[in-house]
């Protein structure tokens, strides 16, 4: 049973746990590259998630909850007073706005290199990343993680724990747990990345007990109803091979059905295939869905609004949109009404700092009030 009535209607409001929100669209968490050098968010992303509060919810870009989590220069971080300090402005800014937030929960392990974090990146098992890192010096060979030992396993839960606890009073209203992409939780379901012979590793309810275990921290520290879980079955971003997708999922969203988490949410979800049928059957609560919208590529006429719409109908009760998002501040009024959308200008500009490609993307009204300066010819 669907936690909101099936509905293909984008605009009609829903509950998420404690909050109601106006619209089923959500902004989908993306890297942006905007925060300090040690992890504390800019000004400049106040005004960025601001411009987008329309959406009915707003899941803010990957944040590490502890030092030798980070993943690539200029990646906020949750862990310090500063860190608390900087997402409040963004908070405030938002919810000034008429907006509502999360705050995803990210931990790189192996994705991360020493001239970024600092330290050697820990990964459940010695099995390095086989590309090269982006970092402050330019792009390096990765540096080969150290396995975990059961004491940082424990220790990193209670640094999740603590960090939704600093989300919160951040006045996030909750946060979500990436256990996808290709990062740590995700490194841990995987067979190629898990090489464990503990308790950790091996069968499927072994390689799913990290992922649970840090969701169960999470749940305790503030809550069911202020937490969400994102997961990317089959997905291979950043090298990843999980080898028996069509085990892990059906076991791991059980597990989490039973903690009691507000969402799950599933990225790249295509309604046709059989898995996602499955996990929407066995998932009691709201499901959020990121449709597939061709990475590196424009971004369909209609803004995404079709696919988003096939995945309310096929069980969904939130559709997440990335690039549309991120191109388009008024993306829900857009869509709304028809309107054209704009494209994404340089992919380039994505991660690079500052305004160009981040905050300076017209709405329609902009758009309008510029042609009208244009003198006619």
């Amino acid at each position: 049973m669907t936690a909101n009535a099936t509905t293909t209607d984008l605009f009609q409001p829903a509950r998420l746990g404690r909050l109601t929100l106006p619209n089923r669209l959500v902004m989908a968490p993306m890297t942006r590259n905007r925060a300090a050098a040690d992890g504390t968010p800019e000004p400049i992303m106040a005004e960025y998630y601001a411009q987008r509060a329309d959406a009915g919810l707003i899941i803010a870009e990957a944040t590490t909850p502890n030092a030798v989590g980070a993943t690539y220069p200029n990646i906020p971080a949750i862990y310090s007073a500063s860190h608390v300090a900087g997402w409040r402005q963004v908070t405030g800014a938002v919810g000034g706005a008429g907006g509502r937030m999360f705050l995803q929960l990210q931990h790189g392990g192996r994705i991360g290199h020493p001239a970024t974090s600092g330290h050697q990146p820990l990964a459940p098992s010695s099995v390095p990343f086989p590309d090269a890192m982006h970092t402050p010096e330019g792009s390096l060979p990765a540096v080969p993680p150290r396995a975990m030992t059961v004491d940082e396993i424990r220790s990193t839960v209670a640094d999740f724990a603590q960090a939704a606890r600093n989300a919160v009073a951040a006045g996030f209203a909750g946060v979500e747990v990436h256990a996808a992409n290709g990062y740590l939780l995700h490194q841990f379901l995987g067979q190629d990345t898990n090489r464990r012979t503990d308790a950790y590793g091996g069968p499927v309810e072994n390689r799913i007990r990290f992922t649970v275990e840090v969701v169960r921290a999470v749940v305790d520290a503030i809550g069911g109803e202020r937490v969400g879980v994102r997961i990317a079955p089959g997905v291979t971003a950043n090298a990843m091979a999980e080898g028996d997708t069509e085990a892990i999922y059906p076991a791991l969203v059980t597990a989490l059905a039973g903690i009691g988490p507000a969402y799950l949410h599933i990225v790249f979800a295509d309604p046709d295939q059989q898995l996602f049928r499955d996990l929407r059957a066995a998932w009691p609560g709201t499901l959020i869905a990121n449709p597939v919208l061709g990475w590196g590529g424009p971004l369909p006429e209609d803004g995404g609004k079709g696919a988003a719409e096939r995945l309310l109908a096929a069980g969904a009760d939130l559709v997440a949109l990335g690039r549309p998002f991120l191109a388009n501040p008024d993306l829900v009024e857009r869509l709304r009404t028809g309107a054209p959308v704009n494209q994404v200008r340089d992919h380039g500009l994505m991660y690079t700092g500052g305004a160009d490609g981040y905050t300076d993307y017209p709405t329609l009204t902009e758009t309008a009030e510029n042609e009208a300066l244009v003198p006619a010819l």
